[in-house]
């Protein structure tokens, strides 16, 4: 059976799954399509959880980044995994105890106000749309690989599947659905890492795998730096080969602040029956994680490895170790199908040849020793090295469909939370809370599929020219978390005295320096390559990377709330005392 007639059963059949459990579990009041009832178990729940949370930059794009920055990658993961501690210890158990449907309706409520309200309904859609969009990406790249069809045509493939199962089942629906994406795609994570641990390394421990020995007796990552030097690459465990150490920094503090306040995945603690099952799910949920966050160095080392030693002089291939044009691997030819790996043979010697032509002394010596006139890997895209990876260390073809079947199990459960959560801030913030108090359940709940709908289009679209990989847009999307929401949660939750105007100009304060940022160096998604200035360090303000502008944004947040408010008249007693109440434990 070919790979591609396996590929389309096996992602048939966890289709078929999905649409099946969101049939079973259609939502059929409010309560259920915004916190499935409140009765999730809170292990259910932390699995379901860390499906909504590793999306396709957990899955299909982390490793990919760390296999081609190294040690710098390593911000994602103490990044991403950081901020659930915050969430566990400052937000989800006191959001819980407030006992509302959405992020936007706590802060609402909790600063009397309902243009507070309308501020987080724009920062919640500005942070879920951009962080869709890499969601999308991720669906349309597996879509298209298995398919063997241009990206554009896998990702509106996957945008059919996304309507069908999130529209119809709702939160509870899509809460039951993401249990079976968990272990999907846990399982097509963990089984090709340990077959190519095993055959890397002899260990089937893909975490012990990093640090053994390859055939020749050196340790794999001292064999990958050697290697990556050898074609005029900085050392793959070099300290910020890939990025400064301040940008390193600045990226963890925003990712870890722009996890604790993401909106689709701090209504997931509010689906729990009681206050202390928030905490256990979230411990659930790090549990669950961290299964795959201590295999992605893994899986990125070995991925950039087996990618070396596939095109690597010397090594494998034609009479000088290059691999002749005339006969790439399959793997390279199903993937140029998708417009995502290109080559072309500059020096029109049949063969290929990569090098690291951004250092200007060994592209010389490149050129003068081996006739190299240019990369002959054009393109090469980083999202891409997950799913080719068991491909290139030729493992059989039903792992190859199982890693395409959780890639896009990765990409579905996220695209689905966040398509709930904007569906909600559209249908129950902006709808019920604000314009249509009188509006009927039934009205509500068809508001919320259509808006969905909409969602899911607009994403779509943009996910055709995205500003950037799948990982990178996920954290553009957290530093617009970090910078408008986490600091308001906070305030709200721990400073009594925070009035609705503190918050209103610092939420605004925190979004528009954030966006400006990303947008002068990173173009607006409508019109791509539109950015003001060009996207690179010489031009960054101060030398920050608009990835971990969030943190500054934050700042900013925190610094125009507290000085508003300290200029303006305090909130009411009875708001006062309703954040006393919400920080006061409760025995339940």
């Amino acid at each position: 059976m070919s790979l591609q007639v396996l590929s389309l059963i096996v992602v048939g059949m966890t289709f078929a799954i999905y649409i099946g459990i969101a049939v079973w579990a259609r939502a059929g009041s409010t309560s259920e399509f915004y916190v499935a009832g409140k009765g999730v178990h809170p292990v259910a729940n932390g699995m379901a959880t860390a499906a909504d949370w590793m999306s396709a930059a957990s899955f299909i794009s982390m490793a990919g980044l760390i296999a081609f920055l190294g040690y710098s990658g390593g911000a994602y993961l103490m990044g991403w995994t950081g901020g659930y501690v915050l969430m566990a210890l400052l937000l989800a158990p006191y959001l819980r105890k407030f006992g509302k449907f959405t992020v936007p309706e706590f802060i609402g409520d909790r600063f009397y106000s309902k243009t507070a309200r309308v501020v987080a309904v724009i920062s919640l859609l500005a942070m879920s749309i951009t962080y869709v969009i890499g969601q999308m990406r991720g669906v349309g790249i597996a879509f298209s690989n298995i398919l063997q069809v241009d990206l554009t045509v896998g990702l509106i493939s996957g945008m059919v599947i996304v309507f069908i199962y999130a529209v119809f089942g709702g939160m509870k629906g899509i809460t039951y659905t993401q249990i079976a994406q968990y272990v999907i795609m846990i399982f097509a994570y963990t089984v090709p890492a340990i077959f190519i641990a095993l055959q890397l390394t002899g260990n089937p421990l893909p975490q012990l795998g990093l640090g053994a020995t390859v055939e020749d007796g050196r340790y794999l990552l001292d064999a990958l730096d050697q290697t990556l030097v050898d074609l005029g690459f900085a050392a793959y465990t070099a300290t910020g080969a890939g990025m400064t150490q301040m940008n390193m920094f600045l990226l963890t503090i925003s990712l870890m602040i722009g996890t604790a306040g993401l909106p689709h995945v701090i209504v997931r603690f509010f689906t729990v029956p009681r206050i202390r099952d928030a905490r256990k799910s979230a411990g659930w949920a790090l549990v669950f994680i961290a299964i795959l966050y201590t295999t992605a160095p893994a899986v990125g080392a070995m991925a950039m490895w087996n990618l070396l030693n596939t095109v690597q002089p010397g090594e494998v291939g034609a009479e000088d170790g290059n691999i002749a044009f005339d006969d790439k691997p399959d793997w390279m030819l199903r993937w140029e199908q998708t417009g995502l790996l290109t080559f072309d043979d500059k020096n029109n010697d049949g063969r290929l040849q990569y090098y690291n032509d951004r250092n200007p002394e060994f592209a010389a010596m490149a050129e003068e020793e081996f006739g190299w006139e240019g990369n002959e890997i054009v393109r090469l895209d980083r999202d891409i090295m997950v799913l080719a990876n068991p491909e290139i260390a030729g493992l059989p073809n039903w792992v190859i469909a199982l890693v395409a079947a959780g890639g896009i199990a990765a990409a579905l459960s996220t695209a689905a939370g966040l398509l709930l959560a904007i569906s909600s801030a559209i249908s129950h913030d902006l709808l019920k809370g604000t314009f249509t108090p009188n509006i009927s359940q039934k009205s509500e709940l068809l508001a919320a599929r259509i808006s969905m709908g909409g969602a899911i289009i607009l994403a779509g679209y943009l996910g055709l020219n995205p500003p950037g990989f799948a990982a990178e847009v996920v954290a553009l999307a957290f530093g617009l978390a970090a910078a408008s929401l986490f600091p308001t949660l906070m305030m709200g939750i721990f400073f009594k005295k925070m009035n609705k105007e503190g918050a209103i100009a610092g939420m605004l304060a925190g979004l528009i320096s954030t966006l400006v940022y990303i947008f002068i160096y990173k173009g607006w998604f409508f019109f791509p390559g539109t950015n003001m200035f060009p996207d690179n360090a010489d031009y960054w303000l101060f030398g920050i990377n608009p990835t971990g502008f969030g943190v500054i944004g934050a700042l900013l947040n925190f610094a125009v709330a507290y000085g508003v408010s300290k200029v303006t008249a305090p909130p009411p007693d009875h708001i006062q005392h309703l954040v006393e109440s919400v920080r006061v434990p409760k025995a339940d």
